[in-house]
């Protein structure tokens, strides 16, 4: 098990005085899932101070914003809540036949258990013919549920998967595994879609855009997952260079 000063010397793509950006390994958790060890809980113990901006489950691999004080916490926090950071994700998922772009405007709601679900029936889920999945006002469920909004660009297909890079607009637990299940496309080896799950999920957060803190400067990093998170595509590994500058 990766442990957090094998990450704090081995896996920081971006680091200053005011923040680490790291590149989380998939299956260990950011903070604390119930009994077990986290990255944060290891960073305390001995004596890094760390905070978290954001968020990845423990599932997903790839990027995570880090303040080493208050103040800058204050501030990138900040950032994700009035949505200027740009976050990039890349997904391996089941099934082939999406649109090259679209995108998935799908409510989410907390339903039993805590589970995050979409707030609608599976029947009421509408593709339009450009890629767009939404569904009629008039049939989202009743209770408190929340917009949740992600583009989408198919950058790769074979062996019945699709290698895609997501973009979402609005930071949702589980958005993207959530939505992707719904339409369809689950992500290869979620635990909360795929039986059986497999031995990681491929789902990595992949670049992340936001303004610098201290200088107001536009930072991008960038952290590509390891090629055995191509696997399921049968050896086909989608050229990451040619999304730069793109977007979903």
């Amino acid at each position: 098990m990766v442990d957090w000063t094998t990450v704090r010397d081995h896996r920081v793509v971006y680091g200053d005085d005011h923040l680490l950006v790291i590149d989380k390994p998939a299956g260990i958790a950011l903070i604390g899932e119930r009994n077990d060890t986290d990255l944060m809980q290891q960073a305390r113990e001995v004596g890094d101070f760390v905070m978290p901006a954001h968020r990845i489950d423990k599932v997903t691999s790839g990027l995570v914003l880090l303040a080493r004080d208050q103040q800058t916490h204050g501030v990138l926090t900040r950032q994700f809540a009035d949505r200027t950071v740009i976050k990039e994700y890349l997904a391996v998922v089941r099934g082939t036949g999406l649109a090259d772009t679209g995108r998935i405007d799908l409510p989410l709601s907390v339903g039993r258990k805590n589970r995050v679900r979409i707030a609608a029936a599976r029947d009421a889920i509408i593709e339009s013919a450009s890629g767009h999945w939404t569904v009629p006002e008039d049939a989202v469920l009743s209770g408190r549920h929340y917009p949740a909004s992600t583009d989408f660009r198919t950058v790769g297909e074979q062996n019945d998967h699709a290698a895609l890079l997501l973009r979402p607009h609005t930071g949702r637990r589980h958005q993207l595994r959530v939505q992707l299940a719904w339409i369809g496309h689950p992500i290869e080896g979620d635990p909360l879609f795929c039986k059986p799950p497999g031995e990681r999920t491929h789902l990595h957060a992949w670049r992340l855009t936001f303004s610098h803190p201290a200088s107001g400067e536009s930072i991008t990093v960038r952290a590509d997952p390891d090629h055995a998170f191509w696997q399921p595509l049968g050896g086909l590994v989608p050229s990451l260079d040619a999304q730069l500058g793109e977007g979903a």
